[in-house]
């Protein structure tokens, strides 16, 4: 059974900084890449980073650039996103999610695991 469990979200101040945390299982994490997708209340769930099996390529979404960087470590099964400078239109559900179609995959579809969500709210 695949399991992706998302941790470390939480309230923050506007500039404040939150490394979310997400653990794999049932899964070959290492050939899968990962993402983090964000959806906040009635908006559409959005793609926020992705990363290569490997860790070696990434992608950030333009809202995130320079803010946000997602990593992973395949001997954990972890993946990580790491947020600065937070406001408050990052208030949402941070989900984490895994595909094998490759860290360019952009669309919720292209994506068949997920984790349950972490709330991310960001106070001004």
């Amino acid at each position: 059974q695949v399991q992706l469990v998302e941790s470390g979200g939480g309230l923050v101040q506007v500039g404040g900084s939150l490394r979310l945390s997400c653990v794999a299982s049932g899964l070959t994490f290492s050939s899968r890449a990962m993402a983090w997708f964000r959806q906040a209340p009635g908006e559409e769930r959005e793609f926020v980073a992705s990363i290569s099996a490997a860790g070696g390529t990434t992608k950030t979404a333009p809202s995130g650039k320079d803010r946000f960087r997602i990593s992973r470590d395949n001997a954990e099964n972890t993946v990580w996103l790491q947020m600065d400078s937070l406001k408050p239109e990052d208030t949402a559900i941070y989900y984490c999610a895994s595909t094998a179609r490759g860290w360019k995959s952009r669309g919720v579809s292209e994506y068949d695991y997920w984790g349950q969500g972490t709330q991310v709210t960001v106070s001004s």
